[in-house]
């Protein structure tokens, strides 16, 4: 029988009352369960629990607060195995990668626990005799997470730890690609003595649920990461209410490859950014500018490690390097924007169609060289195992055309040259910057991008005020 999950509301979990949505496992197309496809009433109900129990939980003090959430993790850490397959089952990602994000998440709660003792106001000078000026820091109130798919379990934490540690409830809406990890973060929840009503989940589609849940006037702060077009919807629904928003979006990341970089180095790191949960990763490197006098060294070195890439069902070999693509949708666009730099004049150098398999939205590890500034591939968001490379003269040339986009999240240098590192650090504008390594941001930094890629940002001390507002005090003695 096939499973059937509830939403959960003010610590329990409701019978559906409203029709299911079919999750399926994109390596194999099997069907792995249905949940609620839900409508405004459960929505109102989740936010009224919320806005009930939120009074009491912030005048919980924040370190109580905090045991809530270790406790949380902990559990998390007793079935580190289960959620992992279950995140692999419908996701796709592979498991080992699953078993990171699980850990990456019980070690996040537990890191934004951590500054329960670290909250922290100011005290201001005052232009009056004896007159004391108190800034202090409160939750918003109710908060709502809309999560992707990409990284579905992780981001129930990077939205619900900030929010609890700092006195506000949340609702969270996980993809309806990808909603069953969270049903299991829920039960795992109902296991702990969190009051009821500071944490709920209710589940349905982004284009009705989540759009009910951006306008409604109960919610005092959203929490979305996903797509631009989708951000731009909530923050369209969410202005007739002023609602403060908080969006990671999408992302093009360019990585410069100079001259005298340790092309070994940057191969690797770059073919990580592509292979890493079937390049479905909205922080990777999108995008490269290698200088031309080391330009076929560096594509060769590409080449081998891309041609190198084992997929297949996650589920059945735990070895390899990366499992199928979401969805059908994700599989078709990723082949219209390879063949339409095809088209474009580019040269397929590697891959570039759909693997030939017997299930699964598998495309293959394509590399695409002969790239110009003005190709789709190398403006818009890919989503998928492909690396297109464009040949530049300089550094300069190369943060140009970095620059020249509508995205702005995250960046990366190569090269041994400190100048030329700090020169990018300077004149690349987007969130981040990655020097000699890898895309993949830490827990204590603050994770934000500039222009469409998004408005705040997540983690560390930055991204936890984001969940607070400011109240000014004056206090005047005599």
């Amino acid at each position: 029988m096939t499973t059937q999950y509830q939403n959960y509301i003010d610590g329990r979990f409701l019978p559906a009352a409203y029709d299911m949505i079919a999750v399926t496992n994109p390596a194999t197309y099997e069907l792995l369960a249905l949940v609620p496809d839900s409508d405004s009433a459960a929505l109102d109900e989740a936010i009224a629990a919320a806005r009930l129990a939120q009074p009491a939980w912030e005048k919980l003090p924040a370190i109580q607060r905090a045991a809530h959430l270790r406790a949380i993790a902990a559990k998390l850490r007793e079935k580190r195995e289960e959620l992992a397959r279950i995140i692999t089952r419908e996701q796709g990602k592979v498991l080992p990668l699953a078993r990171v994000e699980v850990d990456f998440t019980a070690d996040y709660i537990d890191y934004m626990a951590e500054w329960a003792r670290r909250l922290e106001g100011e005290v201001l000078t005052s232009d009056r005799p004896g007159e004391h000026i108190f800034l202090l820091r409160k939750p918003v109130g109710v908060t709502a997470g809309i999560l992707p798919w990409n990284f579905p379990f992780f981001l129930i934490a990077r939205k619900m730890a900030p929010a609890l540690v700092t006195g506000n409830t949340i609702v969270i809406k996980p993809s309806e690609e990808t909603p069953i990890n969270a049903f299991e973060f829920a039960k795992i929840v109902a296991e702990t003595d969190l009051p009821p009503g500071v944490f709920n989940l209710v589940c349905g589609r982004g284009a009705t649920t989540g759009a009910m849940l951006a306008k409604h006037p109960g919610i005092d702060l959203i929490s979305f990461t996903g797509s631009v077009p989708t951000g731009a919807l909530i923050m369209e629904a969410a202005a007739s209410n002023l609602t403060r928003i908080n969006l990671e979006l999408g992302g093009k990341a360019p990585a410069i490859v100079l001259a005298d970089a340790d092309l070994d180095l940057a191969a690797k790191a770059i073919h990580a950014s592509r292979v890493i949960n079937t390049g479905q990763v909205c922080n990777c490197a999108e995008r490269v500018y290698v200088e031309r006098s080391v330009a076929d060294e560096f594509i060769g070195k590409t080449m081998a490690l891309m041609k190198g890439v084992r997929f297949g069902d996650p589920n059945k070999d735990e070895t390899l390097d990366m499992g199928p693509l979401v969805n059908q949708q994700g599989l078709d666009k990723v082949a219209a924007m390879v063949d339409q730099a095809r088209t474009q004049g580019a040269e397929i150098a590697l891959g570039g169609k759909r693997a030939d398999v017997e299930s699964g939205f598998h495309y293959l590890p394509t590399v695409i060289t002969g790239c110009k500034p003005d190709m789709a591939i190398m403006r818009k968001e890919i989503f998928g195992p492909v690396l297109p490379i464009q040949i530049v003269d300089d550094l300069d040339e190369a943060i140009t055309y970095a620059n020249d986009s509508e995205y702005g999240l995250t960046s990366s240098i190569f090269t041994r040259d400190i100048n030329s590192a700090m020169k990018a650090c300077r004149e690349l504008r987007f969130g981040e910057t990655y020097i000699n390594r890898e895309h993949f941001e830490a827990m204590q930094g603050f994770h934000a991008g500039r222009k469409k890629s998004g408005i705040g940002g997540a983690d560390g001390k930055h991204g936890l005020y984001e969940f607070m507002e400011t109240q000014v005090v004056y206090l005047q003695t005599y």
